[in-house]
């Protein structure tokens, strides 16, 4: 998905403006035990169209006038977003700092709409036809407190962001992610990946601001790797740029049918892990936990066994990805990657007979004590069908929703995977209310 960043000088609304921007979803990572939420970024929909918002005010802080700082932000911005929405003060109107920001703006090709806040009623109407000063096309007065002019807003924004490519996943092969935090090892997974195998290897587009994806022939199966590693090709990376590139991972995770999540063997399991994984887990993409530098834990005794408990038990909502251990520099283990996600891939896509459903259902209504109401009306399951794939989606038709508590969605959940290989897929269950009993 495309990214925009809202920029500007401190004190313009930049964060309320993004709160209601995304105010229509809720943030990107969700409340998984263990995994912290961050209010720097979101997803908002407009129109059909999603898209990534990244709060800069809340990055940056707050600086007094146009500093280096803020130049050296906005620039980040420029480089690493598809968009910019550039937020002045309708009240004090276009100011030297903003003309700062602006002339950054305006050196660069990425399209820019400028949303002069504030403008809570007409007293400032003429700051709005003085932004166009800023030597912009798209100007538009909101207010951010009252949600003024905020489709307007978002209808020019929506004109400005590139298409997203359309990709067909049996065509390209099967989209593998390579997704992590920093320095464990995505780039040097990629090229051994690359060098390993003998066909034809070509770069393929992705979209905008996408990183290009390379197309490979492994096991005899296509795939289109989609690397987030050239993002941070730098020296020292700041704060900000951080932000930026945890987007990007996002938005590389969105295009894939299965994500590979690489994590340092010495330290997995990290809060950068879990959003990640969070992130894999709501958008239902296929899951392969890939432990790498592996050879640097050599010597240990049964060091697998060791890892593979600590990450089952600090992800445990992750117990049904497989976990592999590699190390990108001699190759160990990398060749059991292919399989593992054609594997994966097939799983994400696997549905349940009806005549097993069935089963499953008899399984089900056989469980000890099915859960009450505090009342104590007994649940009542009618039945249940598969209404989708990638990924395998359930929905089940009861006599009261309210009633289904966590532990007994988990243990149909269990039984779930015990009818079918899901490994490496998520499951999704909604419940259903049913009007009539039987």
């Amino acid at each position: 998905m495309p990214i925009v960043a809202i920029v500007g000088r401190p004190n313009v609304g930049k964060s309320s403006l993004f709160n209601r921007i995304i105010g229509r979803r809720e943030a990107i990572v969700d409340d998984t035990p263990g995994v912290t939420r961050d209010r720097l970024y979101g997803e908002a929909e407009w129109r059909g169209r999603s898209f990534y918002v990244v709060d800069t005010g809340g990055i940056l802080g707050e600086e007094s006038a146009f500093s280096a700082g803020i130049e050296a932000h906005v620039k980040e911005a420029i480089e690493e977003c598809d968009a910019l929405l550039m937020v002045i003060d309708g009240h004090a109107g276009v100011t030297p700092a903003d003309e700062g920001v602006a002339h950054l703006l305006r050196r660069s090709r990425k399209p820019v709409v400028v949303a002069v806040n504030k403008m809570d009623d007409l007293k400032h109407e003429v700051h709005v036809t003085d932004a166009y000063a800023l030597g912009f096309e798209h100007v538009v007065g909101v207010s951010a407190l009252h949600k003024r002019n905020l489709e307007d807003l978002l209808d020019e924004l929506l004109a400005l962001l590139p298409e997203e490519a359309e990709t067909d996943g049996d065509e390209d092969g099967i989209r593998l992610s390579i997704v992590g935090r920093p320095n464990v090892g995505k780039s040097s997974l990629l090229n051994r990946l690359v060098g390993s195998e003998r066909s034809l290897v070509s770069p393929v587009a992705g979209t905008t601001r996408d990183p290009v994806d390379t197309s490979v022939e492994l096991d005899g199966r296509r795939f289109r790797l989609i690397d987030t590693a050239g993002l941070r090709k730098r020296g020292r990376m700041d704060s900000s740029l951080e932000y930026y590139s945890f987007v990007r991972t996002l938005a590389a995770v969105d295009r894939s049918d299965v994500a590979l999540l690489l994590m340092d063997a010495a330290t997995p399991c990290t809060d950068s892990d879990k959003k990640i994984a969070a992130h894999v887990v709501e958008k239902g993409k296929g899951l392969i936990l890939v432990l790498n530098k592996w050879d640097l834990l050599s010597g240990r005794d049964r060091p697998g066994d060791t890892m593979t408990k600590r990450i089952r038990e600090d992800m445990p909502f992750l117990t049904w990805a497989p976990i592999l251990f590699t190390s990108a520099l001699n190759g160990r283990g990398v060749q059991k990657i292919a399989q593992t996600a054609v594997n994966v891939f097939e799983n994400r896509r696997r549905r349940i007979p009806t005549n097993a459903l069935n089963r499953l259902m008899r399984d089900v209504l056989a469980f000890d004590r099915l859960p009450s109401s505090k009342r104590g009306k007994a649940l009542k399951i009618y039945y249940c069908l598969q209404s989708g794939v990638e990924p395998p989606t359930f929905v089940f038709f009861v006599n009261d929703p309210g009633i289904v508590d966590t532990s007994f969605e988990n243990h149909v959940r269990k039984e779930l995977r015990a009818l079918e290989d899901y490994t490496g897929s998520p499951l999704r269950i909604f419940w259903r209310g049913k009007d009539h009993e039987k």
